[in-house]
Protein backbone atom coordinates (compact mmCIF):
# COMPACT_ATOMS: atom_id res chain seq x y z
CA UNK A 1 0.00 0.00 0.00
CA UNK A 2 1.27 3.40 -1.20
CA UNK A 3 0.72 6.71 0.54
CA UNK A 4 -1.01 8.96 -2.47
CA UNK A 5 -1.87 12.54 -3.11
CA UNK A 6 -3.82 13.23 -5.75
CA UNK A 7 -4.21 16.73 -7.69
CA UNK A 8 -4.90 18.78 -10.41
CA UNK A 9 -2.82 21.39 -12.66
CA UNK A 10 -6.12 23.65 -13.84
CA UNK A 11 -6.61 26.69 -11.65
CA UNK A 12 -9.68 29.02 -12.02
CA UNK A 13 -7.50 31.82 -11.03
CA UNK A 14 -4.89 31.85 -13.69
CA UNK A 15 -7.45 31.53 -16.59
CA UNK A 16 -9.06 35.25 -15.95
CA UNK A 17 -11.94 34.62 -18.60
CA UNK A 18 -12.89 31.65 -16.47
CA UNK A 19 -12.31 33.35 -12.78
CA UNK A 20 -14.95 36.14 -13.59
CA UNK A 21 -17.23 33.80 -14.95
CA UNK A 22 -17.70 32.51 -11.65
CA UNK A 23 -19.37 29.03 -12.52
CA UNK A 24 -16.10 26.53 -11.14
CA UNK A 25 -16.37 22.61 -11.38
CA UNK A 26 -14.43 20.70 -9.19
CA UNK A 27 -11.75 18.27 -10.96
CA UNK A 28 -13.81 15.32 -11.87
CA UNK A 29 -11.85 12.85 -13.79
CA UNK A 30 -9.12 13.71 -10.50
CA UNK A 31 -11.89 12.19 -8.19
CA UNK A 32 -12.39 9.39 -10.32
CA UNK A 33 -8.73 8.41 -10.13
CA UNK A 34 -8.76 8.82 -6.24
CA UNK A 35 -11.63 6.26 -5.93
CA UNK A 36 -10.09 3.95 -8.29
CA UNK A 37 -6.16 4.17 -6.15
CA UNK A 38 -8.47 4.02 -3.01
CA UNK A 39 -10.32 0.91 -4.53
CA UNK A 40 -7.29 -0.66 -4.93
CA UNK A 41 -5.70 -0.51 -1.20
CA UNK A 42 -3.65 2.57 -0.92
CA UNK A 43 -3.71 5.56 1.40
CA UNK A 44 -5.47 8.30 -0.82
CA UNK A 45 -5.87 12.12 0.01
CA UNK A 46 -6.77 14.84 -2.59
CA UNK A 47 -5.68 18.39 -2.98
CA UNK A 48 -8.22 20.08 -4.93
CA UNK A 49 -6.40 22.98 -6.74
CA UNK A 50 -8.85 24.07 -8.53
CA UNK A 51 -9.81 27.49 -6.65
CA UNK A 52 -6.38 27.97 -4.83
CA UNK A 53 -3.73 30.84 -5.89
CA UNK A 54 -2.08 28.67 -7.88
CA UNK A 55 0.86 25.25 -8.09
CA UNK A 56 2.66 26.35 -4.34
CA UNK A 57 -0.67 25.88 -2.15
CA UNK A 58 -0.05 21.68 -3.19
CA UNK A 59 3.04 22.55 -0.53
CA UNK A 60 0.81 22.50 2.63
CA UNK A 61 -0.72 18.92 1.55
CA UNK A 62 2.93 17.67 0.88
CA UNK A 63 3.59 18.28 4.31
CA UNK A 64 0.33 17.37 5.65
CA UNK A 65 0.08 13.95 3.96
CA UNK A 66 3.77 13.30 3.36
CA UNK A 67 2.65 11.15 0.64
CA UNK A 68 5.30 8.45 -1.91
CA UNK A 69 3.38 9.20 -4.51
CA UNK A 70 2.11 12.34 -6.57
CA UNK A 71 -0.29 11.92 -9.40
CA UNK A 72 -1.11 15.15 -11.31
CA UNK A 73 -4.22 14.26 -12.71
CA UNK A 74 -6.32 16.80 -14.83
CA UNK A 75 -10.01 16.85 -15.55
CA UNK A 76 -10.03 15.08 -19.09
CA UNK A 77 -13.91 15.78 -18.88
CA UNK A 78 -13.90 19.33 -18.76
CA UNK A 79 -13.10 20.94 -22.67
CA UNK A 80 -11.17 23.89 -20.47
CA UNK A 81 -8.04 21.33 -19.91
CA UNK A 82 -8.25 19.84 -23.16
CA UNK A 83 -7.05 23.68 -24.22
CA UNK A 84 -3.42 23.14 -22.89
CA UNK A 85 -3.11 26.59 -21.57
CA UNK A 86 0.72 27.46 -21.16
CA UNK A 87 -0.17 29.27 -17.67
CA UNK A 88 -1.68 25.46 -16.88
CA UNK A 89 1.46 23.63 -18.60
CA UNK A 90 3.31 25.89 -16.32
CA UNK A 91 1.80 25.24 -12.94
CA UNK A 92 2.02 21.86 -13.55
CA UNK A 93 5.55 21.74 -14.10
CA UNK A 94 6.15 23.38 -11.02
CA UNK A 95 4.22 21.14 -9.25
CA UNK A 96 6.50 18.14 -10.57
CA UNK A 97 9.17 20.27 -8.97
CA UNK A 98 7.44 20.34 -5.44
CA UNK A 99 6.92 16.85 -5.52
CA UNK A 100 10.57 16.08 -6.55
CA UNK A 101 11.61 18.30 -3.73
CA UNK A 102 9.46 16.21 -1.37
CA UNK A 103 10.65 13.12 -2.30
CA UNK A 104 7.80 11.89 -3.79
CA UNK A 105 7.54 9.90 -7.49
CA UNK A 106 5.54 11.97 -9.79
CA UNK A 107 3.44 10.85 -12.79
CA UNK A 108 1.05 13.29 -14.71
CA UNK A 109 -2.20 12.46 -16.85
CA UNK A 110 -3.20 15.60 -18.88
CA UNK A 111 -3.61 16.33 -22.33
CA UNK A 112 -0.92 18.46 -23.00
CA UNK A 113 1.19 15.65 -21.41
CA UNK A 114 -0.47 13.00 -23.72
CA UNK A 115 0.76 15.37 -26.61
CA UNK A 116 3.67 16.50 -25.22
CA UNK A 117 5.25 13.92 -22.40
CA UNK A 118 8.89 15.09 -22.98
CA UNK A 119 8.05 18.77 -21.41
CA UNK A 120 6.38 16.76 -18.08
CA UNK A 121 9.68 13.89 -17.74
CA UNK A 122 12.49 16.54 -18.41
CA UNK A 123 10.69 18.79 -15.89
CA UNK A 124 11.16 15.40 -13.42
CA UNK A 125 8.03 13.74 -13.72
CA UNK A 126 8.91 9.88 -13.57
CA UNK A 127 5.87 9.05 -15.56
CA UNK A 128 3.25 10.06 -18.05
CA UNK A 129 -0.19 8.07 -18.52
CA UNK A 130 -1.15 8.77 -22.62
CA UNK A 131 -5.11 8.82 -22.63
CA UNK A 132 -7.00 6.96 -20.70
CA UNK A 133 -5.29 6.84 -17.27
CA UNK A 134 -7.14 4.76 -14.73
CA UNK A 135 -6.22 1.21 -15.13
CA UNK A 136 -2.38 2.54 -15.81
CA UNK A 137 -2.35 4.81 -12.80
CA UNK A 138 -3.54 1.48 -10.56
CA UNK A 139 -1.13 -0.83 -12.08
CA UNK A 140 2.27 1.93 -12.30
CA UNK A 141 1.47 3.18 -8.09
CA UNK A 142 0.89 -0.56 -7.70
CA UNK A 143 4.25 -1.60 -9.23
CA UNK A 144 5.84 1.21 -7.38
CA UNK A 145 4.19 0.70 -4.21
CA UNK A 146 5.45 -3.50 -3.98
CA UNK A 147 9.10 -1.99 -5.55
CA UNK A 148 8.58 -4.14 -8.51
CA UNK A 149 9.84 -3.38 -12.21
CA UNK A 150 7.06 -0.54 -14.12
CA UNK A 151 8.69 0.43 -17.19
CA UNK A 152 6.66 -1.78 -19.28
CA UNK A 153 2.96 -1.28 -18.13
CA UNK A 154 0.95 -0.27 -20.86
CA UNK A 155 0.04 3.84 -22.02
CA UNK A 156 2.80 4.87 -19.70
CA UNK A 157 5.99 6.89 -20.98
CA UNK A 158 9.20 7.31 -18.95
CA UNK A 159 12.48 9.19 -20.20
CA UNK A 160 15.36 6.12 -21.21
CA UNK A 161 19.02 6.55 -20.09
CA UNK A 162 19.82 8.47 -22.71
CA UNK A 163 17.07 11.12 -22.13
CA UNK A 164 14.77 10.13 -25.35
CA UNK A 165 11.23 9.21 -24.49
CA UNK A 166 9.52 5.65 -24.07
CA UNK A 167 6.16 4.61 -24.44
CA UNK A 168 5.02 1.60 -23.55
CA UNK A 169 2.54 -0.27 -25.73
CA UNK A 170 -1.35 1.17 -25.95
CA UNK A 171 -3.59 -0.07 -23.20
CA UNK A 172 -7.32 -0.73 -24.86
CA UNK A 173 -9.56 1.57 -23.88
CA UNK A 174 -11.92 0.62 -21.34
CA UNK A 175 -15.44 -0.79 -22.30
CA UNK A 176 -17.30 -1.22 -18.88
CA UNK A 177 -17.08 2.16 -17.26
CA UNK A 178 -20.35 0.24 -14.69
CA UNK A 179 -17.13 -1.02 -13.00
CA UNK A 180 -15.26 1.89 -12.24
CA UNK A 181 -16.48 3.11 -8.36
CA UNK A 182 -18.52 6.72 -7.91
CA UNK A 183 -15.92 9.69 -7.96
CA UNK A 184 -14.65 9.94 -4.48
CA UNK A 185 -16.40 13.46 -3.79
CA UNK A 186 -15.73 13.15 0.00
CA UNK A 187 -12.18 13.72 -0.39
CA UNK A 188 -12.76 17.27 -1.47
CA UNK A 189 -14.66 20.21 -0.28
CA UNK A 190 -17.22 21.76 -1.90
CA UNK A 191 -18.71 24.56 0.23
CA UNK A 192 -16.44 26.98 -1.33
CA UNK A 193 -17.93 26.18 -4.79
CA UNK A 194 -21.50 26.26 -3.22
CA UNK A 195 -20.52 29.91 -2.08
CA UNK A 196 -19.59 30.95 -5.56
CA UNK A 197 -21.96 29.31 -7.73
CA UNK A 198 -24.98 30.99 -5.14
CA UNK A 199 -23.60 34.60 -5.12
CA UNK A 200 -22.75 34.21 -8.58
CA UNK A 201 -25.77 32.15 -10.00
CA UNK A 202 -27.99 31.52 -7.24
CA UNK A 203 -27.62 27.91 -7.26
CA UNK A 204 -24.95 25.56 -6.90
CA UNK A 205 -23.91 23.56 -10.01
CA UNK A 206 -22.38 20.17 -10.06
CA UNK A 207 -20.59 17.61 -13.03
CA UNK A 208 -20.93 14.23 -13.56
CA UNK A 209 -20.01 12.35 -17.04
CA UNK A 210 -21.99 9.52 -18.75
CA UNK A 211 -19.75 8.71 -21.44
CA UNK A 212 -16.23 8.44 -22.83
CA UNK A 213 -15.22 9.79 -26.08
CA UNK A 214 -16.61 10.99 -29.60
CA UNK A 215 -17.42 8.73 -32.80
CA UNK A 216 -17.42 12.25 -34.81
CA UNK A 217 -14.27 13.53 -36.25
CA UNK A 218 -14.75 16.76 -37.20
CA UNK A 219 -10.95 17.83 -38.38
CA UNK A 220 -10.21 20.64 -35.66
CA UNK A 221 -11.29 18.76 -32.34
CA UNK A 222 -8.52 17.01 -30.33
CA UNK A 223 -9.17 13.95 -28.45
CA UNK A 224 -5.70 12.67 -26.61
CA UNK A 225 -6.94 11.16 -23.90
CA UNK A 226 -10.51 8.88 -25.24
CA UNK A 227 -9.91 9.28 -28.61
CA UNK A 228 -12.51 8.39 -31.49
CA UNK A 229 -14.55 5.46 -29.29
CA UNK A 230 -17.30 5.81 -27.78
CA UNK A 231 -18.21 4.03 -24.71
CA UNK A 232 -21.57 4.87 -21.94
CA UNK A 233 -22.29 3.95 -18.66
CA UNK A 234 -25.67 2.20 -18.23
CA UNK A 235 -28.13 4.78 -16.92
CA UNK A 236 -28.53 2.47 -13.68
CA UNK A 237 -25.16 3.32 -13.04
CA UNK A 238 -25.57 6.87 -13.69
CA UNK A 239 -28.43 7.52 -11.73
CA UNK A 240 -26.50 6.28 -8.74
CA UNK A 241 -24.23 8.47 -9.10
CA UNK A 242 -26.75 10.84 -9.18
CA UNK A 243 -28.72 9.83 -6.38
CA UNK A 244 -25.09 9.94 -4.39
CA UNK A 245 -24.54 13.63 -5.65
CA UNK A 246 -28.05 14.73 -4.17
CA UNK A 247 -27.80 12.99 -0.66
CA UNK A 248 -24.29 14.27 -0.31
CA UNK A 249 -24.53 17.42 -1.42
CA UNK A 250 -27.82 18.67 -2.82
CA UNK A 251 -27.03 20.23 -6.33
CA UNK A 252 -29.80 22.82 -7.82
CA UNK A 253 -28.03 21.89 -11.21
CA UNK A 254 -25.78 18.99 -12.93
CA UNK A 255 -23.93 19.60 -16.38
CA UNK A 256 -23.47 16.41 -18.15
CA UNK A 257 -19.71 17.03 -19.54
CA UNK A 258 -20.15 14.51 -21.53
CA UNK A 259 -18.35 15.85 -25.59
CA UNK A 260 -21.55 13.88 -27.21
CA UNK A 261 -24.62 13.05 -24.04
CA UNK A 262 -27.22 10.05 -24.64
CA UNK A 263 -25.35 8.71 -27.89
CA UNK A 264 -26.39 5.28 -27.89
CA UNK A 265 -29.69 4.36 -29.24
CA UNK A 266 -32.76 4.00 -26.29
CA UNK A 267 -30.29 5.68 -23.21
CA UNK A 268 -31.53 8.83 -23.04
CA UNK A 269 -34.96 6.99 -22.78
CA UNK A 270 -33.98 4.51 -20.39
CA UNK A 271 -32.52 7.41 -18.72
CA UNK A 272 -35.94 9.37 -18.22
CA UNK A 273 -37.97 6.34 -17.32
CA UNK A 274 -34.92 5.36 -14.16
CA UNK A 275 -35.32 9.45 -13.19
CA UNK A 276 -39.11 9.69 -13.56
CA UNK A 277 -39.38 6.27 -11.01
CA UNK A 278 -36.69 7.36 -8.71
CA UNK A 279 -37.60 10.92 -8.10
CA UNK A 280 -34.28 12.57 -8.72
CA UNK A 281 -34.88 14.96 -11.28
CA UNK A 282 -31.97 17.43 -11.33
CA UNK A 283 -32.45 19.90 -13.99
CA UNK A 284 -29.26 19.82 -16.22
CA UNK A 285 -27.10 21.09 -19.02
CA UNK A 286 -25.95 18.93 -22.16
CA UNK A 287 -23.27 19.37 -25.13
CA UNK A 288 -24.95 17.77 -28.26
CA UNK A 289 -24.86 17.61 -32.37
CA UNK A 290 -28.36 19.43 -33.94
CA UNK A 291 -28.41 15.81 -35.90
CA UNK A 292 -28.84 13.84 -33.00
CA UNK A 293 -31.31 15.88 -31.25
CA UNK A 294 -33.65 15.51 -34.52
CA UNK A 295 -33.77 11.96 -33.87
CA UNK A 296 -37.26 10.59 -32.77
CA UNK A 297 -38.53 11.24 -29.48
CA UNK A 298 -35.03 12.73 -28.19
CA UNK A 299 -36.11 15.96 -27.01
CA UNK A 300 -39.07 14.88 -25.58
CA UNK A 301 -36.99 12.17 -23.08
CA UNK A 302 -34.16 14.38 -22.20
CA UNK A 303 -37.07 17.57 -21.05
CA UNK A 304 -38.55 13.92 -19.23
CA UNK A 305 -35.77 13.59 -17.27
CA UNK A 306 -34.67 17.40 -16.51
CA UNK A 307 -32.69 18.60 -19.40
CA UNK A 308 -32.69 22.75 -19.00
CA UNK A 309 -30.07 23.54 -21.76
CA UNK A 310 -28.44 22.46 -24.47
CA UNK A 311 -24.92 23.39 -26.02
CA UNK A 312 -24.33 23.05 -29.66
CA UNK A 313 -21.50 23.28 -31.82
CA UNK A 314 -23.22 25.26 -34.79
CA UNK A 315 -19.38 26.62 -35.42
CA UNK A 316 -20.49 28.49 -38.51
CA UNK A 317 -23.95 29.89 -40.31
CA UNK A 318 -22.09 28.71 -43.78
CA UNK A 319 -22.55 24.97 -45.30
CA UNK A 320 -19.26 25.12 -47.24
CA UNK A 321 -17.00 25.90 -43.72
CA UNK A 322 -18.98 23.35 -41.77
CA UNK A 323 -18.09 20.88 -44.81
CA UNK A 324 -14.32 22.06 -44.64
CA UNK A 325 -14.06 21.16 -40.72
CA UNK A 326 -15.44 17.50 -41.37
CA UNK A 327 -18.52 18.46 -39.11
CA UNK A 328 -21.57 16.10 -40.73
CA UNK A 329 -23.94 18.87 -40.01
CA UNK A 330 -26.18 20.90 -41.77
CA UNK A 331 -27.21 24.77 -41.38
CA UNK A 332 -30.37 23.75 -41.69
CA UNK A 333 -30.50 21.44 -38.86
CA UNK A 334 -28.80 23.89 -36.69
CA UNK A 335 -32.19 26.28 -37.43
CA UNK A 336 -34.00 22.87 -37.18
CA UNK A 337 -33.29 21.59 -33.88
CA UNK A 338 -33.02 25.10 -31.97
CA UNK A 339 -36.64 26.18 -32.81
CA UNK A 340 -37.79 22.47 -31.70
CA UNK A 341 -35.64 22.64 -28.21
CA UNK A 342 -36.64 26.64 -27.70
CA UNK A 343 -40.82 25.18 -28.34
CA UNK A 344 -39.80 22.81 -25.52
CA UNK A 345 -39.00 25.42 -23.43
CA UNK A 346 -35.01 24.47 -23.59
CA UNK A 347 -32.39 26.61 -23.25
CA UNK A 348 -29.86 27.13 -26.14
CA UNK A 349 -25.90 28.05 -26.33
CA UNK A 350 -24.39 28.06 -29.87
CA UNK A 351 -20.19 27.41 -29.80
CA UNK A 352 -19.40 29.40 -33.10
CA UNK A 353 -16.07 29.15 -34.59
CA UNK A 354 -14.46 31.76 -36.86
CA UNK A 355 -10.99 31.83 -38.63
CA UNK A 356 -11.04 28.53 -40.55
CA UNK A 357 -8.86 28.37 -43.24
CA UNK A 358 -10.88 29.38 -46.65
CA UNK A 359 -13.66 31.61 -44.07
CA UNK A 360 -14.51 34.61 -46.16
CA UNK A 361 -16.45 37.77 -44.80
CA UNK A 362 -19.86 36.35 -46.02
CA UNK A 363 -18.86 33.60 -44.36
CA UNK A 364 -18.58 35.43 -41.45
CA UNK A 365 -21.91 37.29 -42.05
CA UNK A 366 -23.80 34.27 -42.39
CA UNK A 367 -23.04 33.08 -39.01
CA UNK A 368 -24.05 35.88 -37.42
CA UNK A 369 -27.10 36.32 -39.56
CA UNK A 370 -27.91 32.89 -38.44
CA UNK A 371 -27.56 34.11 -34.78
CA UNK A 372 -29.67 36.77 -35.39
CA UNK A 373 -32.07 35.10 -36.52
CA UNK A 374 -32.38 31.96 -34.46
CA UNK A 375 -31.38 33.84 -31.52
CA UNK A 376 -29.66 31.41 -28.89
CA UNK A 377 -30.16 31.20 -25.40
CA UNK A 378 -26.49 32.23 -25.16
CA UNK A 379 -23.45 31.80 -27.29
CA UNK A 380 -19.53 30.87 -26.94
CA UNK A 381 -17.59 33.00 -29.84
CA UNK A 382 -13.92 31.30 -30.13
CA UNK A 383 -11.22 30.93 -33.34
CA UNK A 384 -10.19 27.96 -34.76
CA UNK A 385 -7.25 26.97 -32.23
CA UNK A 386 -4.78 24.00 -34.20
CA UNK A 387 -4.14 21.51 -31.87
CA UNK A 388 -1.76 17.81 -31.77
CA UNK A 389 -2.71 14.97 -33.19
CA UNK A 390 -5.73 16.79 -35.76
CA UNK A 391 -5.88 16.93 -39.00
CA UNK A 392 -6.31 20.39 -39.07
CA UNK A 393 -2.93 20.88 -36.96
CA UNK A 394 -1.61 18.97 -39.53
CA UNK A 395 -2.87 21.07 -42.35
CA UNK A 396 -1.37 24.69 -40.70
CA UNK A 397 1.77 22.77 -39.05
CA UNK A 398 3.76 24.89 -41.12
CA UNK A 399 2.56 28.30 -39.84
CA UNK A 400 3.02 27.83 -35.86
CA UNK A 401 5.44 30.08 -34.74
CA UNK A 402 6.97 29.73 -31.38
CA UNK A 403 3.42 30.34 -29.76
CA UNK A 404 1.63 26.87 -30.21
CA UNK A 405 -0.69 26.86 -27.35
CA UNK A 406 -2.81 29.83 -25.69
CA UNK A 407 -2.18 31.29 -22.88
CA UNK A 408 -5.72 31.29 -21.32
CA UNK A 409 -8.62 30.81 -22.67
CA UNK A 410 -8.95 34.49 -22.91
CA UNK A 411 -6.38 34.48 -25.70
CA UNK A 412 -8.04 34.08 -28.97
CA UNK A 413 -4.87 34.29 -30.50
CA UNK A 414 -5.14 33.21 -34.55
CA UNK A 415 -1.69 31.34 -34.68
CA UNK A 416 -1.48 30.34 -38.55
CA UNK A 417 -2.28 32.46 -41.62
CA UNK A 418 -6.18 33.18 -41.98
CA UNK A 419 -8.24 35.32 -44.09
CA UNK A 420 -7.64 38.41 -41.74
CA UNK A 421 -4.68 39.31 -39.23
CA UNK A 422 -5.11 38.18 -35.80
CA UNK A 423 -6.86 42.03 -34.60
CA UNK A 424 -9.55 41.40 -36.72
CA UNK A 425 -10.70 38.49 -34.72
CA UNK A 426 -10.32 40.02 -31.45
CA UNK A 427 -12.69 42.86 -32.50
CA UNK A 428 -14.86 40.38 -34.18
CA UNK A 429 -15.17 38.52 -31.12
CA UNK A 430 -16.46 41.65 -29.63
CA UNK A 431 -18.58 43.01 -32.37
CA UNK A 432 -20.64 39.52 -32.82
CA UNK A 433 -21.60 39.56 -28.92
CA UNK A 434 -22.77 43.37 -29.66
CA UNK A 435 -24.85 42.08 -32.49
CA UNK A 436 -26.18 39.66 -30.53
CA UNK A 437 -27.09 41.88 -27.43
CA UNK A 438 -28.64 44.53 -29.65
CA UNK A 439 -30.79 42.00 -31.32
CA UNK A 440 -31.65 40.29 -27.73
CA UNK A 441 -32.38 43.37 -26.60
CA UNK A 442 -34.75 44.33 -29.84
CA UNK A 443 -36.59 40.80 -29.46
CA UNK A 444 -37.17 41.08 -25.59
CA UNK A 445 -38.13 44.59 -26.14
CA UNK A 446 -41.01 43.68 -28.95
CA UNK A 447 -41.97 41.06 -26.71
CA UNK A 448 -42.58 43.09 -23.70
CA UNK A 449 -44.71 45.81 -25.63
CA UNK A 450 -46.70 43.70 -27.13
CA UNK A 451 -47.96 41.77 -24.57
CA UNK A 452 -46.21 38.64 -24.57
CA UNK A 453 -43.53 38.94 -22.15
CA UNK A 454 -45.38 38.80 -18.52
CA UNK A 455 -45.82 41.44 -16.11
CA UNK A 456 -44.65 45.09 -15.65
CA UNK A 457 -41.79 44.24 -13.97
CA UNK A 458 -40.34 42.17 -16.23
CA UNK A 459 -40.86 44.87 -19.00
CA UNK A 460 -39.44 47.51 -16.85
CA UNK A 461 -36.38 45.14 -16.38
CA UNK A 462 -35.99 45.49 -20.43
CA UNK A 463 -34.78 48.80 -19.80
CA UNK A 464 -31.65 47.76 -19.12
CA UNK A 465 -30.95 46.76 -22.90
CA UNK A 466 -31.80 50.00 -24.13
CA UNK A 467 -28.02 51.53 -24.71
CA UNK A 468 -27.81 48.41 -26.43
CA UNK A 469 -30.41 49.00 -28.84
CA UNK A 470 -29.52 52.55 -29.11
CA UNK A 471 -25.98 51.76 -30.60
CA UNK A 472 -27.83 50.62 -33.88
CA UNK A 473 -25.89 48.45 -36.46
CA UNK A 474 -21.99 48.57 -35.26
CA UNK A 475 -19.12 48.82 -37.76
CA UNK A 476 -16.84 45.51 -37.38
CA UNK A 477 -13.66 48.08 -38.18
CA UNK A 478 -15.00 50.30 -35.11
CA UNK A 479 -15.81 47.23 -32.79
Amino acid sequence: MARVLLTNAYFYRLDRKQWRDARPYPPLGTLLASAVLREAGHAVHVHDGSLTEGPDSLVHSLKDHAPQVLVIHDDGFNYLTKMCLTVMREACLRMIALGREHGCRVVVNSSDASDHPEAYLMAGADAVVLGESEDALRELVGHWSAGTAWHAVANVAHLAPDGSVRRASKRPVMRDLDALPLPAWDLIDLAPYRRIWMRSQGRFSLNAATTRGCPFKCNWCAKPIYGNRYNSRSPEHVVRELELLRAQAAPDHIWMCDDIFGLKPGWVQRFADLVEARGIRIPYKIQSRVDLLLESDTIDALVRSGLEEVWVGAESGSQHILDAMDKGTRVEQIAEATRLLKAKGVRVGFFLQFGYPGETDADVERTIRMVEELLPDDIGVSVSYPLPGTPFFERVRTELGDKANWSDSDDLAMMFRSTHRPAYYKRLHRYVHARYRRRQALHALSQAFSGRSGDLRRGLSLLYYLPAVLVGRIRLSAA
